[in-house]
């Protein structure tokens, strides 16, 4: 697969917008306990597009849940875009992550009640933003991921790329430092695949920001600047450069 990414030669020096040390994360007890984070480190930088990749119930998921504060950790350190998650109330994590991150889900998560317009407007209108200013940023979001025309229409009356593209404006709208995706390709055919991707890859150049995914999708890999692999709740490895360009050309 061709990608209009490319890894940044300045990669290294960039800022950590994510740093996770020795986290773990159990659920359940006794003879129901599963470990999911077995001592997991883990690190992304600005201006990085980051793959979370690994079967089914390696733990790329609850990494994510965690990394975003809507999951609670057994034990470990985490720093988002330089904020220590440990030991902040839930109220305080709560309005960190409406502040600070978006959210994309493969189900979209669009309240089917609300047009477009409406529904890229509701985080900006939770954290104060007047309606009538929302709705004008919503529209402009819109209008840049190729749905000008549909600001009234309602996400049942748009395919399923088109409504993955109103969830990344609604993940856009408030201007977050971090986006984290979980399978945004997964449901969508080739073209609509490689056109969400462009958005993200484009969106993680932004000053500042960066983009991590947990997807089981190869045809997303040729866009990352990083991939990290996990297997059962560990981190088997990390890969850039080189060995990146290899893995990439492994799975097209």
């Amino acid at each position: 697969m061709s990608s209009s990414s490319s890894i940044p030669t300045d990669s290294t020096t960039s800022k950590t917008a994510v740093r996770v040390r020795d986290v773990t994360k159990t659920f359940g007890t006794g003879d129901g306990r599963t470990v999911a984070l077995k001592g997991v480190d883990f690190e992304t930088r600005e201006g990085e597009l980051h793959l979370v990749v690994g079967p089914s119930g390696c733990g790329k998921t609850t990494l994510l849940s965690v990394v975003a504060g809507t999951l609670d950790w057994d034990a470990g350190e985490i720093d988002v875009l330089g904020t220590r998650l440990n030991g902040m109330k839930k109220g305080a994590v709560t309005a960190f992550r409406g502040r600070h991150i978006g959210f994309i889900f493969q189900q979209f998560n669009l309240i089917p009640t609300l047009t477009c317009v409406e529904n890229v407007s509701v985080p900006l209108l939770l954290n104060g933003v007047h309606r009538r200013q929302a709705e004008s940023t919503a529209a402009e979001l819109l209008q840049r991921v190729g749905l000008g025309d549909k600001g009234r229409k309602h996400p049942t009356e748009l395919s399923g790329g088109q409504q993955q593209r109103v969830a990344i404006a609604r993940a856009l709208s408030h201007e977050p430092r971090l986006i984290i995706c979980d399978e945004p390709t997964s449901a969508l055919d080739r073209d609509t695949g490689h056109h969400i991707m462009d958005l993200l890859s484009t969106a993680a150049r932004a000053p500042g920001r960066c983009v991590i995914i947990v997807t089981h999708d190869p045809r997303t890999y040729g866009y990352a600047d990083r991939i990290t692999e996990m297997e059962d709740g560990r981190v088997r490895q990390v890969l850039d450069g080189d060995a990146l360009r290899h893995y990439v050309a492994q799975h097209a």
